[in-house]
């Protein structure tokens, strides 16, 4: 193994480098990121960084000190196009091909857009220049409409408020995050937002979308017209499969790959939110866009790169800040039959366990970060817990782990 190419600049590119110079490998390493920017956290993008508290410096993940002496080679500015999978080829869009031992794709995913509802006032928020052009417009005063209330909007309302502007969210489904935490934790978080100041307006999808002399006019399925001097849309994420796109590989939901992050093509890799990971306690492929994740597959490929045999298994777990709370999930709430709350809902101080046939597969709390990291090990351990305990104030969660082992 002479020579890793990695197609993709952000947090798993970087995570892999890092893993693969702290493991030995002296052979080349080469990130090629569509973007000028050297690698960065994009967490921050909608919280401290869109806020105007956290420089760009401080987003960096790799300097250019640091590539220099590891002699890592970052090729920006310059999308991957598609791999040849023969030849270990990476195109690239500028019709260079750079050839590699493996292949490591990690081009993450772009903003989902919304038929029609584009112009100048419409923001996604993807990347540092993103998260730029949208701290401008959050000032106090502002008519901020946000459409879709799942945890970038979620955030993107919280520091819009903390900057004075006024908010509302148009979220088409029944409840904020009710796919990820069920009906009765989307209910609870749906009076974090309005309990909050904004103006949340669930079961609405947008039905037009239109720009004035003055601002912008989003017209919903209730017939409601919300005026706007900036509409956000956080409609999920496209991933960027198309390098893969006729290499034999599956990219249907993301690129697949097993618990090693491989893919069906040797030599080939995919990690972070561009790959759909095979999860063998659900039987079926999973996507995940989060931060932990992006860490975990990154050095699991590069480990893997190496002639490791390491497994990403480990439940999923992201985290949000919003409105002054720490928010986390962890698991999967899917199939489960049983919620078990721990601490009160409506002080926004609790857990709330997820169990099925007894087995604990997700938990999601407000403010219980302790609680939380407990509950990620007794996920990841698959064995029926007490739910009595888990309810009960007074037991030690950190007792139910010595009875698993």
């Amino acid at each position: 193994m002479r020579d890793v190419i990695v197609a993709g600049a952000g947090q798993t590119a970087a995570v892999a480098a890092r893993t693969l110079r702290r493991r030995g490998f002296d052979g080349r390493v080469t990130l090629v990121g569509a973007e000028h920017e050297a690698p960065y956290q994009r967490p921050p993008l909608s919280k401290e960084y869109l806020a105007g508290e956290q420089d760009r410096d401080e987003l960096c993940l790799l300097t250019p000190q640091w590539c220099e002496a590891n002699d890592v080679e970052l090729r920006l500015g310059v999308a991957a196009a598609a791999i040849r999978p023969a030849e270990r080829a990476l195109e690239l869009a500028d019709g260079t091909a750079l050839r590699g031992d493996a292949l490591l794709i990690a081009t993450g995913g772009r903003p989902r857009r919304l038929p029609r509802v584009e112009g100048e006032r419409v923001r996604h928020l993807r990347t540092v220049a993103d998260a730029d052009r949208l701290r401008a417009d959050l000032r106090p005063g502002a008519r901020v409409v946000v459409i879709g209330a799942g945890f970038i909007g979620c955030e993107v309302a919280s520091t819009a408020l903390d900057r004075g502007a006024h908010v509302t969210i148009v979220e088409q489904a029944g409840r904020p995050l009710g796919h990820v935490v069920g009906e009765f934790m989307g209910d609870v978080m749906a009076a974090m937002l309005r309990t909050n100041g904004v103006d949340l307006r669930t079961g609405e999808k947008v039905e037009r979308y239109e720009e004035t002399a003055s601002g912008a006019v989003v017209t919903t399925s209730g017939g409601t017209a919300l005026e706007a001097d900036v509409v956000v849309v956080g409609a999920g994420m496209v991933p960027n499969v198309e390098p893969v796109t006729g290499a034999g590989i599956e990219t249907s939901g993301g690129i697949a790959v097993d618990e090693y992050c491989r893919t069906r093509v040797a030599g080939v890799y995919a990690a972070g939110d561009v790959a759909c990971q095979w999860r063998p306690t659900l039987g079926r492929h999973v996507r995940a866009e989060h931060f932990d994740n992006a860490n975990a597959q990154g050095m699991a490929a590069a480990k893997n790169i190496l002639g490791g045999a390491s497994a990403h298994t480990a439940p999923p777990w992201f985290w949000s800040d919003q409105f002054g709370h720490a928010v986390q999930h962890a698991g999967h709430g899917e199939g489960t039959d049983r919620l078990v709350v721990r601490g009160r809902v409506e002080d926004y101080d609790f857990i709330a366990f997820y169990l099925a046939g007894g087995v604990l597969r997700a938990a999601f709390t407000v403010d219980r970060g302790g609680d939380l990291a407990i509950a990620r090990q007794l996920i990841a351990c698959e064995a029926a817990v007490d739910a009595d305990a888990l309810r009960d104030e007074d037991a030690d969660l950190t007792d139910l782990l010595d009875t698993l082992s």
